[in-house]
């Protein structure tokens, strides 16, 4: 389009149709009889207001998360400026204009509007705009959006962890996941979720490669998953079943509207890519919580107190990264469980996002010692490979 221009969010901050809100109840509160007057017809209506082609862009409030169609200042003093030429007569500048920080910083699309059409179908818009709004708040690990995700005891939290090759990521060695599904226990009057019985959890090998691909930089520990049965599957076997799990609790993509499900990982952004390279499909819709994100992020604010690296007995750095192990270790969560298993991973990256935003009532399960031991691998007779 011709017209197509991209402008700074920086200083768009009235939401227009507060600007003709404002005026209204200036002329009620202090007796302007605007209707007698030769520039009345602005005010006749919102549609009239707009005649004047107001340029707005759409942002999202930081704080609210609410989308607003938003002009500048200065734009409302040239409409003061116009109303001054063409009728002699000078406005004031309302005070109590709804005021929007938006919580965008890249550039926005550049639209005028000048009739209630124009606004109307920009309208529309906005709740894709909120939407993409709260799925980046959500991933950079804001405070806010990640509590009001959990409180609202409807969402379905899956933690994911692939365990891949050193030499080469595309050989995946395993999988694990851990689910908890809030509204399923809030409709059942089971709240908070209790992690040994209300996670749905799963763990599998690739048998191709266990025992014979071993990283040497961080080693893992397939046979060690405590909180289940491993199974081992083929490895053209693995996106179809992570798929499924997939499908088993996500809700249909909508422009307008999150999922039911919530993605969480810890350093979430190796496993999405993991996904994508398997082609496991996950609609646009899905919120993902990097939990090192959202922990750095509390820590960051004060949220956390003061830290000590358990390694060297120094204080934490602001805005470093801990690994889960550093995470659970401050959060009292120790497992006696090897680390660096995907379904150990995963199981102990929910916990930790429940212990994060539940810490009175979350606790480390208790773990079956006897998973410890390697058990018998399962399925390697002849003929399991497809």
């Amino acid at each position: 389009m011709s017209d197509f221009r991209l402008v700074n969010p920086e200083g768009w901050e009235c939401d227009l149709q507060s600007v003709y809100s404002a005026y209204i109840g200036y002329f009620q509160l202090h007796n302007v009889p605007w209707y007698d007057r030769t520039w009345g017809q602005f005010f006749e209506t919102f549609e009239q207001f707009l005649g004047f082609s107001w340029p707005v862009i759409t942002v999202t409030d930081s704080w609210t998360g609410r989308a607003h169609i938003v002009t500048r200042l200065t734009t409302v003093g040239a409409f003061i400026k116009m109303i001054k030429t063409r009728f002699g007569e000078t406005l004031p500048t309302p005070d109590n204009v709804l005021k929007v920080s938006p919580f965008e910083t890249a550039q926005r699309h550049l639209r005028n509007v000048a009739d209630w059409a124009t606004y109307k179908k920009l309208y529309t818009t906005l709740p894709a705009v909120a939407l993409t709004a709260f799925k980046a708040r959500v991933r950079m690990g804001e405070r806010k959006a990640i509590r009001e995700l959990w409180d609202k005891h409807d969402k379905t939290f899956l933690a994911i962890d692939f365990e891949w090759s050193e030499r080469n990521p595309s050989t995946f060695l395993e999988w694990g996941y851990a689910a908890v599904r809030c509204g399923h226990l809030e409709a059942v009057g089971a709240w908070p979720p209790v992690p040994e019985t209300n996670y749905r959890k799963g763990h599998y090998i690739i048998g191709e490669y266990v025992d014979k691909i071993v990283n040497k930089h961080c080693p893992t520990h397939p046979w060690q998953y405590a909180f289940g049965d491993s199974q081992v599957i083929s490895k053209t076997k693995l996106p179809q079943i992570v798929q499924s799990v997939i499908s088993s609790l996500v809700s249909p993509d909508t422009e307008t509207t999150a999922n039911t499900l919530v993605l969480v990982g810890h350093g979430v952004s190796a496993d999405i890519q993991r996904l994508e390279e398997t082609k496991i499909k996950i609609p646009h819709n899905v919120l993902i919580i990097d939990t090192a994100a959202f922990e750095r992020t509390l820590f960051n604010s004060g949220a956390r107190g003061p830290m000590h690296d358990p390694k060297t007995g120094k204080l934490r750095t602001h805005g470093s990264t801990l690994s889960l192990g550093g995470l659970l270790h401050s959060l009292g969560l120790d497992p006696p469980c090897a680390l660096h298993n995907a379904g150990n991973d995963a199981f102990l990256c929910l916990l930790a996002l429940q212990k994060l935003l539940d810490p009175d009532n979350t606790h480390m399960p208790e773990i079956d010692m006897r998973k410890l031991r390697k058990p018998k691998p399962v399925g390697m007779g002849s003929g399991w490979f497809a």
